[in-house]
């Protein structure tokens, strides 16, 4: 009966005579994006994990369920405060998932998720959090079908 080694996996032995080790799984918190709405400028967005997903799900829930009651309503008021809340959610997105923007300046300052927010591009700021929200689950595309 072959017994199983404890430790790390050996490949072989190489030149010199001695085991290599098989390198390790390598993983990347970060994933960095090349925005299609700004030409030039690159984002990095912070990958999904069980924590973070944790975190997310509990900052999100209450306002979900609040938007997702009023846009079922039918007043015009309802309709408004749906919508406003569901902004507060993408803002909530892009706070806690983007971690830097490249290659763009905000009124001569670096850009962050604040300054996007309150004054950059609102078809990149739509662009982040897709791309957010894409490492989180299912895309709008996808949750349609």
């Amino acid at each position: 009966m072959r017994f199983m080694p404890r430790l790390a996996k050996r490949t072989g032995a190489g030149g010199d005579g001695a085991a290599r080790v098989k390198p390790a799984w390598q993983y990347e918190s970060a994933l960095t994006i090349d925005s299609r709405a700004a030409q030039g400028v690159s984002f990095a967005i912070h990958r999904i994990s069980f924590g973070r997903r944790m975190e997310l799900s509990r900052r999100v829930r209450e306002l979900s369920r609040k938007a997702e009651f009023l846009a079922a309503g039918t007043e015009i008021d309802e309709k408004l405060e749906a919508n406003i809340l569901a902004q507060e959610i993408d803002a909530m997105y892009l706070e806690w998932g983007l971690i830097s923007v490249t290659g763009l300046t905000i009124d001569g300052e670096t850009a962050t998720s604040e300054r996007l927010l309150d004054k950059g591009p609102e078809e990149l700021v739509r662009e982040i959090v897709t791309a957010i929200r894409g490492q989180c689950g299912l895309s709008e595309e996808e949750r349609k079908n």
